[in-house]
């Protein structure tokens, strides 16, 4: 079994991967310069997800395409509304920031947010807990399933896709960059969290209950799962302050990845700034910057 597929494996009990995806739009809209279209997916058989999915107003032909994923921070309402309107963690929306510079994004909404809200999250854990579920591993499965989507469509260039979010948002992107060669680009904001160095500062609660996942310190560490993004471009950015993301632990990620993009320093970039968990202009414009170069 490849690390890929046994990372896959730990996820718990998910729907077949073939399921067939289908679509409703519910609505499409001009806004800010781009198109918006509200859409609900069914991805999964058990629970329809809406989404938003955006893209230029002048757009011409196959786009590429960032699969935007939002954070968590206890807004539970929130959800894909984030990619439209923002966060306080954010400098501006990256739906406005990403379709001006050509870009499209999807954004669904995760497992007990946006409109999936209603059931407390602690609640839908343990009871996929005793079906033998992982909510991660069905949150991870949703964005899996929306990269089918995305592929499937005839104005997303499916050779260009990237992967952003802050917060969960950037677990979530590293992990579906992980395990879907399609994400060509990898961005992560303020969560490449290394799981030893979070014991160690005894900061376990300071991630809510989606983000475990049984036995899987038994087989990966953080570092090991960003491997397997290798040698795609991969740009994580850090505050020095935030602990989430304790500093012990992103030197230890940062020297065991850069041995294994030694043959391509350029495409493995940890940056750190003076700020806790949130982006910072400097940041952004390094997103940017590298969105520009590599995608």
């Amino acid at each position: 079994m490849s690390d890929r597929m046994q990372l896959y494996a730990l996820l718990g009990d998910l729907p077949p991967r073939d399921y067939p995806i289908s679509v409703q739009v519910v609505d499409q809209t001009e806004r800010d310069g781009y198109l918006l279209e509200t859409l609900v997916l069914d991805l999964n058989g058990l629970e329809t997800v809406p989404a938003y999915f955006v893209k230029p107003l002048t757009a011409a032909g196959r786009l590429p395409c960032i699969v935007y994923s939002h954070a968590h921070g206890g807004d539970y309402e929130l959800g894909k509304r984030e990619l439209l309107t923002g966060r306080k963690a954010l400098v501006s929306p990256y739906a406005a920031a990403l379709t001006q510079r050509g870009y499209a994004a999807l954004c669904i909404d995760h497992w007990c947010f946006g409109e999936r809200r209603g059931r407390a999250e602690s609640a839908v854990f343990k009871e996929m807990l005793w079906r033998g579920q992982v909510l991660w591993g069905m949150m991870v499965y949703d964005s899996l399933r929306a990269v089918d989507y995305l592929v499937s469509r005839a104005d997303i260039d499916p050779e260009w896709l990237g992967a952003l979010g802050l917060s969960m948002g950037s677990t979530m992107s590293w992990w579906i960059a992980a395990l879907d060669p399609r994400i060509r680009v990898c961005v992560d904001i303020c969560c490449l969290t290394d799981f030893d160095a979070l014991i160690e500062s005894a900061n376990l609660d300071g991630h809510s209950v989606y983000y475990y996942v049984p036995s899987l310190l038994k087989h990966f560490t953080t570092a090991q799962i960003n491997a397997l993004i290798a040698p795609r471009p991969h740009l994580s950015l850090a505050g020095l302050y935030d602990p989430l993301t304790p500093v012990a632990g992103l030197d230890r990620i940062d020297r065991e990845l850069q041995a294994v993009y030694a043959t391509h320093p350029d495409r493995w970039q940890l940056k750190r700034y003076a700020c806790g968990h949130l982006e910072t202009a400097a940041m952004r414009w390094e997103i940017m910057r590298f969105l520009e170069t590599w995608l």
